[in-house]
Order: C-alpha cells, then sequence, then structure tokens
C-alpha cells in the first residue's frame, strides 16, 4: 500500500544526494580557488595533507598510502623540497632511510591559505544571506552532519 510513496520519497533521496554533491563539488572548487593553492598538483597537495594528518614518514610509506611507485613519490617529493615545503632527515633506526615532514614555511601557507578561505565564506553568507537564511544553513549543517557522523 506504501509502494507509491516510497518509491517516490527514493527518487527524491537521490536526487536530493545528486544535488548535493554537485553543490559541496562547486563549494570545494570555490574555496580551493580563495586558497591560492599555486602551482601544486594533485598528487603534491595529497601527498601534503598526508603528512599533515599522519606525521612525518618515508617517501616508501607514503607512495603506499598514495597507492604510487617509489619513482613517482620520488618526482612528487623532489618538487615539494625544492618548494620548501619538505624537508628530510635521516630515519635515527634506519640511516638508509629518510624521514619526511612539513617545513615551517608548508605550515605557514596552510594557515593563511585555510584563513582565506575561512574569510571568503564568511563573507559570502553575510553578503548574501539573511539572518534568517543563515539560521537555516545552520540547520541544514546539523542535519548533514548526522549523514557522516558515526
Amino acid at each position: 500500500m506504501n509502494q507509491p510513496s516510497d518509491d517516490k520519497r527514493a527518487t527524491s533521496a537521490t536526487a536530493l544526494a545528486q544535488e548535493l554533491a554537485a553543490l559541496f563539488s562547486k563549494l570545494k572548487r570555490r574555496l580551493r580557488e580563495q586558497a591560492h593553492v599555486g602551482d601544486l598538483t594533485p598528487s603534491q597537495t595529497s601527498t601534503l595533507l598526508r603528512l599533515e594528518r599522519d606525521g612525518p614518514a618515508t617517501a616508501s610509506s607514503l607512495a603506499r598510502a598514495e597507492g604510487m611507485r617509489p619513482q613517482s613519490m620520488g618526482a612528487v617529493i623532489a618538487a615539494l623540497e625544492a618548494a620548501g615545503l619538505v624537508r628530510g632527515a635521516p630515519d635515527p633506526n634506519d640511516g638508509r632511510q629518510t624521514i619526511l615532514s612539513l617545513t615551517d614555511a608548508f605550515r605557514k601557507r596552510v594557515r593563511e591559505s585555510r584563513a582565506a578561505r575561512q574569510d571568503w565564506l564568511s563573507g559570502a553568507i553575510q553578503a548574501r544571506l539573511s539572518p534568517q537564511e543563515q539560521d537555516d544553513v545552520a540547520a541544514a549543517v546539523a542535519l548533514l552532519k548526522r549523514l557522516v557522523d558515526d
């Protein structure tokens, strides 16, 4: 008896999921534009974010984590070292290996980038949304958190 209603709800949920995915993709692009990432490739960005999240690592462990060949990771690391974003130090447990870590220059760049994205988003919310709409967005954010939180 509820079959047509259930089918309509499932179709609506599917359409909503597609709209949300497209919207988040566009928001992510807009935020990235504000970050002034520069000339970093997706592989370089991913490697930097992994080092930031997981801490210092060897090139081989980064290659495994990123699903890359060690030679490809070597090129990524060389570019990041040349840009002054990562540095290597001998592994105290195995002198044949190098432990890579983020530099202060990278950390400063990330702080500035995140601040620029935050400033843009805060400004856009204030400029484009009424106080009631801002409350509506806050309520929607709470619902979206429920979708992703375990």
